[in-house]
């Protein structure tokens, strides 16, 4: 793993120390002096961790990472607070402003490449959601990004796992002022609860009697649900080199024994504030595919979808020997609708279109606007009468009964339809194609509102 690491600090002994820690692990290393320096950098390289000294001069560690977190260019980047501080109301603070962990000086060096190579991680997710979610379209892109700026952090749904039940309870009462918490004391029922129990955080105790937490922590981990969910393992002093083992696991956070409430509380909300971003990034990136492969009017799939997928099953159709068809589907004079009603009621008649294509279809097949007022079926496992039968149907669905598009009465519409089947092992998908579209337009030619098959 390697990542670039900045190390923000005012003296350059503390500077000097990290950077060879991290050198050696065979991390790129920048280096800043202030904080306004800091945040520079921030602003114009592309950083995936920043260490961040809390006592300096002109612009403390606090402010620095307050307005990290404030600003969409930066508001992704970890930051760990390097401090000697130990006080819990300086904790709370650092986990106000918005940072995502803490080293305390002198720095362990375990403890330091556990953390950093945890948060690492998490950042290359995060950069993956939001570089696809570029890729895909700017304005989602947008929204992504501007996410955390709406995200909340109450009412999160929390599963906390400690085998003595009075200490989990004491645990759950800090919480249940703004949480959903439920408390299970049989760790090995963990599993069962978080597939079932749409959680966005769970707390572990290290102390779980006869259960190993760290095993407890992999098998969550192994479930879809558990995959990316925040975990938080709750320690004694003497649980150090089993959380830091955690930590490399992909555990996300500790708090050590006595629990704090306030630094809890925190941390708690930054775990939470952190998973639904993340779900606002996975749902950003899903929506995005989607417009990449539908039609925005009528929600079927778009032309250059179809054109990979009409390959891949032609493909699959010649090496099993199995029948497939093309079924092309052309408006009859929908220009006319165009030209005497409007573009809105042309729209409104192709979406309704799409809805009777959509229920007169198998659900095997696949339908996509072809461009315009011409639509495509591509019909899996399909022979001669099967697709006479589909293609018949859609017809008459279309002709029977008149379209409700807003003009000032009810229009008749009408399609005519070219059926192409997989012929031959030497088929492309060109070839495919082009059949369908002479039989289309053999129906236009013979009249309309009928369908044809080609004579291959």
């Amino acid at each position: 793993m390697t990542a670039r690491v900045l190390i923000v600090d005012d003296i350059p002994t503390n500077v000097r120390l990290l950077e060879a820690r991290l050198t050696a692990e065979y991390f790129e290393v920048l280096t800043a002096s202030s904080g306004r320096e800091a945040l520079s950098i921030c602003d114009r390289t592309e950083v995936d961790i920043v260490l961040l000294d809390v006592m300096m001069p002109e612009m403390d560690g606090f402010e620095v990472c307050q307005r990290l977190k404030s600003s969409t260019r930066t508001q992704h980047i970890p930051v760990v607070m390097v401090t000697a501080l130990d006080q819990p109301s300086d904790r709370v603070r650092g986990l106000e402003v918005g940072a995502d962990d803490f080293l305390t000086k002198p720095v362990d060096d375990v403890q330091l490449m556990a953390r950093v190579k945890s948060l690492v991680r998490l950042k290359a997710l995060t950069d993956e959601l939001r570089a696809r979610a570029q890729t895909g379209q700017q304005i989602a892109a947008e929204d992504a990004l501007r996410a955390m700026d709406s995200i909340t952090t109450e009412g999160g749904r929390i599963l906390l796992i400690d085998s003595d039940a009075r200490q989990g309870e004491r645990i759950a009462g800090y919480l249940r002022e703004h949480h959903e918490v439920d408390v299970l004391i049989n760790p090995g029922d963990a599993v069962l609860s978080l597939a079932t129990g749409g959680y966005e955080l769970v707390l572990v105790s290290m102390s779980l009697g006869e259960f190993d937490p760290l095993r407890i922590c992999s098998q969550m981990r192994t479930l879809e649900q558990g995959r990316t969910l925040p975990i938080i393992l709750i320690a004694e002093d003497a649980d150090r080199n089993r959380v830091v083992r955690g930590l490399d696991l992909g555990v996300n956070d500790f708090i050590m024994r006595p629990v704090e409430r306030n630094e809890l509380s925190a941390r708690v909300r930054t775990q939470i504030r952190r998973q639904r971003y993340a779900v606002e990034l996975r749902e950003s990136v899903n929506h995005t595919l989607a417009l990449a492969v539908t039609d925005e009017l009528t929600g079927l799939y778009n032309r250059r979808y179809f054109d990979r997928h009409l390959a891949l099953l032609l493909g699959k159709a010649q090496e099993q020997s199995r029948d497939m068809a093309v079924m092309l589907i052309d408006m009859d004079y929908f220009k006319a609708v165009n030209d005497t009603h409007g573009h809105d009621i042309g729209d409104a008649v192709l979406r309704e279109f799409a809805l009777r294509l959509r229920r007169n279809i198998r659900g095997v097949d696949l339908a996509c606007r072809f461009g315009g007022e011409e639509f495509v079926v591509l019909m899996p496992d399909t022979d001669y009468r099967q697709a006479q039968g589909v293609a018949e149907r859609v017809r008459q669905a279309v002709a029977e009964r008149p379209f409700e598009a807003g003009a000032q009465r009810p229009l008749e519409v009408t399609v005519s339809v070219g059926v192409a089947l997989n012929d031959s092992g030497g088929d492309t998908p060109e070839m495919v194609l082009k059949r369908a579209d002479i039989a289309l337009y053999r129906a236009k030619r013979e009249g309309r509102n009928r369908v044809i098959f080609d004579a291959a």
